[in-house]
């Protein structure tokens, strides 16, 4: 019988072996005393299982063949106990109050999950200064999930999320999909806070209570941005596949057609291919989108600054019109032939109206929508 008082955290490892050890450690050093910390490792070839033994008792081993990260929160989630369930990627780590304060929050006997910001940081543990998702939603967003879809709550990646056993049991084992881009390694925290809203409430921390690592040997972030939209047009669509299914077993009303019209990742498909189009291969764009596109320096084949621009990397918004205006000269000697504000980035049209009076004036505008705004900076680009 599961303990009502019992919390596990569930660790899915994959060849993380030097990293283990600091995941570990947070997990037993909560401040919440009565939980279970389960580490599933999912076919490592390196130290893992080494480092996983050296534990012994004070947790519990989950060791299967390789199969993905559903799998491995699959078969975790089948030995786990706990009435609230924290998942914790291996390269990251939590903060000695995160359970406790997740506990907190679910005594809201509706709530179907609690999420918080992560402070991100290095592959030597120093904090780099970001912190990852610093505004997040609470309440009840069934609503909001079954008008807009199911990407339409903005959710932490896996280790800024618990969720209560009582929805974990409507929705577990989750589906595992094989394809050419590992689908199956990167849906399931997806999958998770696309369905809880479905299920009940969801709670908020205001304050961190994690650690997100970034290193050169994350699944997701060292991919390229083509490879990555693809990877997230498949894992989006999987998503869509699953949430109508729950909508349509509990008979909500949901048009999954407008799901897909206004997700970001289906308008950042169409946005991203009209840069394909509009940019000729080796010339260069300024891309403003306050760094959400995560593009880095190329895009769709094109160089790509962003703006403000500091050492090959996103510096900012301008402090006014005058530093707009001036940048945007320095990075066309640089060599930028083009400059597309994408949609995150539209408001900046309005406050900084120099800039756009700027632009308007003395480029021509080649392609306006609900994604992107394009001018050519190219020289006499107005009267082409």
């Amino acid at each position: 019988m599961n303990n009502p008082g019992l919390a596990s955290i569930i660790i899915n490892n994959c060849n993380y072996a030097g990293f283990l050890p600091e995941a570990i450690g947070s997990a037993l050093n909560q401040t919440y005393h009565h939980i279970e910390v389960i580490v599933v490792d999912d076919g490592s070839t390196d130290r893992s299982r080494e480092v996983i033994a050296s534990y012994g008792h004070r947790i519990t081993p989950v060791l299967k063949e390789n199969g993905g990260q559903t799998s491995a929160l699959n078969a975790a989630f089948r030995v786990s106990r706990g009435q609230i369930i924290h998942f914790l990627d291996a390269d990251d780590m939590l903060l000695p109050t995160a359970v406790e304060r997740t506990i907190e929050v679910c005594l809201d006997p509706y709530s179907a999950k609690v999420h918080w910001p992560l402070l991100e940081i290095d592959t030597h543990s120093q904090e780099t200064g970001k912190v990852w998702c610093s505004s997040l939603l609470e309440g009840d967003l069934r609503e909001a999930v079954l008008n807009e879809g199911p990407d339409s709550i903005h959710h932490p990646p896996t280790t800024g999320n618990a969720f209560t056993r009582r929805f974990l049991e409507n929705v577990f084992p989750l589906p595992e999909v094989e394809n050419s881009f590992k689908l199956h390694h990167a849906s399931a925290d997806m999958i998770l806070s696309g369905l809880a809203p479905l299920y009940g409430r969801i709670g908020r921390i205001l304050e961190p209570q994690g650690y997100y690592r970034l290193h050169g040997s994350n699944g997701y972030s060292s991919l390229c941005f083509e490879d990555r939209l693809r990877r997230d047009v498949l894992t989006y669509h999987h998503l869509c596949s699953i949430v109508a299914q729950h909508c349509g077993r509990m008979g909500l009303c949901f048009d999954e057609e407008s799901w897909k019209k206004n997700s970001w990742v289906i308008r950042l498909c169409r946005a991203s291919q009209a840069i394909a189009a509009l940019v000729p291969p080796g010339d260069a764009l300024i891309l403003v989108d306050e760094d959400h596109w995560k593009a880095g320096p190329s895009l769709m084949g094109r160089k790509c600054f962003p703006f403000l621009e500091h050492d090959g990397g996103y510096w900012g918004k301008p402090s006014d019109d005058l530093t707009a205006i001036h940048e945007i000269g320095r990075l066309r000697q640089a060599g930028a032939s083009f400059i597309a504000f994408a949609w995150p980035a539209f408001w900046w049209l309005d406050y900084y109206s120099g800039m756009r009076q700027y632009l308007r004036a003395e480029f021509r505008c080649i392609h306006e929508d609900d994604c992107l705004l394009v001018f050519d900076l190219r020289e006499n680009g107005a009267s082409l």
